[in-house]
């Protein structure tokens, strides 16, 4: 079911939403050479509690932690592990939280130090098609206009896009209908209306599309060990136009 939410319901997705932001933008000065990724899922447990929420992400489906924390050819769900971050990695953290029943989520990846080119375009590609497709969430318009645009943008800059992961409606759940793909042909799915919240989330590769499940049964990596770069936001539709819940500082 396509949940379409209140002004009161929006209000409180949005609160958790500021909760997510607030702990990305926490974290991002000790997103440094060295930093312990365990010591990081601590830190951001303990923000989101002193915030009276719950870390969303901590017992869903049996995921360990707080935190998703992923390096370089690992795309999404990495397990804060007892690791270090090292110069001229790229990690991307996504973060979850749930408060007063209603869920924000959101990712962002982060340079490690001085990055090579490479990876920095690789970044701002990643970014740029997360924002693309966000433009596109407006009554009238369908899901898969979201996805048509990020992986036409993508594409044409030479990365290809995650099919086996995909975005999500949120509120009282963490994931919720419709799903939302980042490619596919436009004018296909559930027409997007005022008041439904989504979570947008392009994960994007600097070699080909495919992936496999590593053996700790979450890590998402690539096939052919180049790296990946992940952005989200959760946004809601109003009548003009989109307006993104997760909008940090950072």
């Amino acid at each position: 079911m396509v949940h379409v939410r209140t002004a009161r319901e929006i209000e409180l997705i949005a609160k958790s939403c500021q909760i997510v932001a607030d702990t990305l933008d926490m974290l991002t000065s000790y997103v440094k050479p060295g930093a312990d990724l365990l010591k990081l899922d601590s830190m951001a447990e303990d923000f989101i509690r002193s915030k009276g929420a719950r870390p969303a992400f901590k017992g869903y489906m049996g995921f360990p932690a707080t935190l998703c924390i992923s390096i370089d050819e690992e795309v999404v769900h990495g397990i804060p592990k007892k690791r270090t971050l090292q110069e001229g990695q790229i990690v991307g953290i996504d973060c979850g939280a749930e408060k007063k029943g209603y869920f924000g989520d959101s990712a962002r990846t982060f340079a490690v130090g001085n990055i090579s080119p490479d990876k920095k375009k690789l970044m701002n590609i990643t970014h740029e098609s997360l924002m693309k497709g966000i433009e596109e969430a407006k009554p009238g318009n369908y899901v898969s206009d979201i996805g048509h645009t990020i992986q036409t943008f993508v594409e044409a800059e030479g990365y290809s896009v995650v099919r086996e992961l995909v975005g999500h409606g949120i509120g009282t759940a963490l994931h919720e209908e419709p799903q939302v793909p980042n490619y596919g042909m436009p004018k296909q799915g559930h027409q997007l209306q005022e008041g439904m919240c989504l979570a947008i989330e392009p994960m994007i590769n600097q070699g080909t599309k495919d992936v496999f499940t590593d053996t700790d049964g979450w890590t998402i990596k690539t096939k052919d060990g180049k790296s990946s770069a992940h952005f989200e936001h959760t946004i809601t539709i109003l009548a003009d136009g989109p307006k993104i819940l997760t909008m940090g500082k950072a």
